[in-house]
Formats: C-alpha cells, structure tokens, sequence
C-alpha cells in the first residue's frame, strides 16, 4: 500500500502481539499495542487509527465490551480475533460493530488479506459520483456524511452495515448473490463465509425497523433493495 497505515493490535497474549506486529511491519503498516480493554479505549481516544484488530478473551474489560464502548464514539474499523469460533460467538461480535472476525489460529495470509479488504473499503469510493443524499419513503441515507435516518432519528450502523445498504440501495431492483455482496462490499472472495452477509442483513433490518423490510430475500439468489412501498 502506498500510504501507511495505522493499526492498533490488542491482545493479552504478548507473543500474540509480536507475532502480528511482525506481520504487519512487514507489510509496511505502523503498528501500536495494548494489552487489554482499558489501554485500547484510552488510545483510540488519544490516536488516530485506520484499523483495530481487537481480541475477544481480554482481562478487565473483554474486546466485546470495548467495541461497545468504541462505537459510542468512533466507527473505526474493528476486526475481532478470538479462538471461539462458533456462529453465535460471530454473530455477537457483527452485531455489535465489528467489521469482521477472524477465528485464531489464522494464517498471515488470510489476516493480510482480511485488513486489505476492509481497509479498502472504507476509503470513499472513486470509480464514479455518486448522490450525495438517497430517500426512500422514511429512510434517509446522507451518502457523503455516512450516516442513516429513518423518520429524521439517526440509526446507528457500524461502517460494514453502511457499505451494505448503501450498495443495495445505489443499485435499487437488482438481486445480488451473497457471493457478490461479498466481492462487492467486503472487497474479498469469503470462501465459506456467505453467512456474513446475512448476519449483516439481519442487523440492518432490526435497526431500521419497518423501512429495513425494503431489502428483500429472493430466495435461493440473495437479496434486492426495493425503493417503492
């Protein structure tokens, strides 16, 4: 990558630490550590980081716990690593505000490719302009400030979640594989893990309330965005 970027690693394990910290130096990434909840809060306040890699099982205050507190504040990126890998533990964590989960032991490669991704796509798209305002009914979406509002009450999204609907919204009608929304929104062939998408969808819809009922399940495809009522 040709700007450097910054990503604060935190995780109770120093070896851990030193091992992605390698990685990631490596990679040309500028890297800061902490090694537990507290320390990661107090920094992000503090520093400007373009990523987290935030693990789960920390003392005082467990990388769950941080994310909530994190996305009270910052929508910076968050990637979780933990060694529980069930589809509950991975659910929990998008549901919160993470943009991603990665279950330990990962390889270098996969983690590599993991913060390209997300990195990637939380810089602003240039391929083409784009509205800087979308309505539909009572959902809001203010493009250029990132946000969503539905009924004129701003709602919540982590960036992941933002990126999602707003790409299902900009191509209203059309149906996408979860394949594709992966491709297209993550930035990264997720081989097995189509049921990202759905947890995402899922979240989206439950914050949104009734205007979330506008992206549609075709079933055995993915899903579509449907402007009209």
């Amino acid at each position: 990558m040709n700007e450097q970027k910054s990503i604060l690693v935190a995780d109770d394990e120093q070896e851990m630490r030193e091992l992605i910290r390698a990685y990631l130096e490596r990679e040309n990434y500028l890297v800061d550590e902490a090694n537990d909840g507290y320390e990661v809060l107090d920094k992000v306040q503090k520093n400007s980081y373009d990523l987290l890699l935030l693990d789960i099982m920390m003392p005082e205050l467990d990388g769950l716990s941080t994310c909530v507190q994190i996305r009270r504040f910052s929508n910076v990126p968050i990637i979780f690593l933990s060694a529980l890998g069930e589809e509950l533990d991975r659910v929990q964590g998008l549901r919160i505000g993470g943009d991603d989960y990665i279950v330990k032991p990962f390889s270098p490669r996969e983690l590599m490719a993991r913060i390209e991704a997300i990195l990637r796509r939380s810089q602003p798209p240039v391929s083409h302009p784009q509205q800087e305002e979308m309505m539909f009914g009572k959902l809001r979406i203010d493009v250029k400030g990132r946000s969503v509002y539905v009924d004129e009450h701003e709602v919540t999204l982590t960036p992941k979640e933002f990126e999602l609907l707003h790409y299902l919204a900009q191509h209203e009608g059309q149906v996408f594989s979860r394949e594709q929304l992966l491709n297209q929104v993550w930035g990264f062939d997720y081989s097995g893990q189509e049921r990202t998408v759905d947890t995402h969808v899922k979240t989206i819809r439950i914050k949104l309330g009734e205007e979330g009922e506008r992206i549609k399940t075709v079933w055995g495809v993915g899903y579509k965005f449907e402007g009209e009522p």
